[in-house]
């Protein structure tokens, strides 16, 4: 199959409901305080910062290494991240529900503890099913999540072959881009989701090598973030590493 030259995901950055799920978990609370829908949570003030940050990251990038084409999901806190970090620039930009963030069903709005608290049958169904097949009523499991992302490859490897591909999107789909891309075990996935918090506003690259293959260059990096004027989310600092 024809492949790209380069592909990017940012993870957006910082959006409100952060702010109030890392509340809420901190707290104990059973539910997250959301006053939009989840299609339409905004950046925080730190979000758009990360956000103009990474704009000067990419303005900084050489001009045989920029990105040909930008792909969004619909989510405000996305389309806000790329309308920010692409000002100024001529990059294409497209939006694509196949990049939208995964859906939670009957569970949005909770947390863990609320989970536990609102839906045990629900919760002990996630422990015996797992992480990767569980799928909550009403709403999308990993796998769901991984066959969307399977076809919007294929039609970027398509449309787009030999091209620099930016998609701007959400935390689980930079480890399903993993999944896909290296052709990962269910089990060397979840382990990335045990060790990896996917940081605000993270950059992960792959990069054809010489028998054209994508590889994984850098992951779930945020160094360009400090070092360009913005602070990283405060629970992602482990992840600071340059790019």
């Amino acid at each position: 199959m024809a492949e790209l030259a380069t592909l990017w995901i940012v993870r957006h950055g910082e959006s409100t409901a952060n702010v109030a799920a890392t509340h809420a978990e901190a707290s104990g609370a059973e539910l997250i305080d959301l006053t939009h829908r989840d299609a339409d949570v905004p950046l925080s003030a730190t979000g758009e910062e990360q956000a103009r940050a990474t704009g000067r990251w990419l303005a900084e990038l050489p001009d045989g290494k920029r990105p040909d084409v930008a792909v969004v999901s619909p989510y405000l806190r996305a389309v806000q991240t790329a309308r920010l970090a692409l000002a100024g620039t001529d990059i294409p930009v497209h939006r694509d529900e196949r990049l939208r963030d995964r859906e939670l069903g009957i569970l949005d709005g909770l947390t863990g503890h609320g989970v536990r608290r609102r839906y045990p049958d629900e919760a002990e169904r996630r422990a015996r099913l797992g992480k990767f097949y569980y799928r909550p009523p009403g709403g999308e499991s990993w796998t769901d999540v991984a066959l969307r992302l399977r076809t919007l490859l294929g039609d970027l490897r398509r449309d787009h072959e030999g091209c620099r591909v930016l998609l701007f999107g959400h935390d689980a789909l930079v480890l399903l881009l993993r999944y896909l891309v290296e052709g990962l075990t269910e089990e060397e996935l979840m382990a990335h989701t045990r060790q990896e918090v996917i940081a605000n506003c993270s950059i992960t690259e792959w990069s054809a090598d010489a028998e054209e293959r994508l590889t994984l260059t850098a992951f779930n990096t945020v160094g360009h973030l400090r070092s360009r004027g913005a602070e990283p989310t405060r629970e992602d600092e482990i992840n600071a590493e340059p790019v």
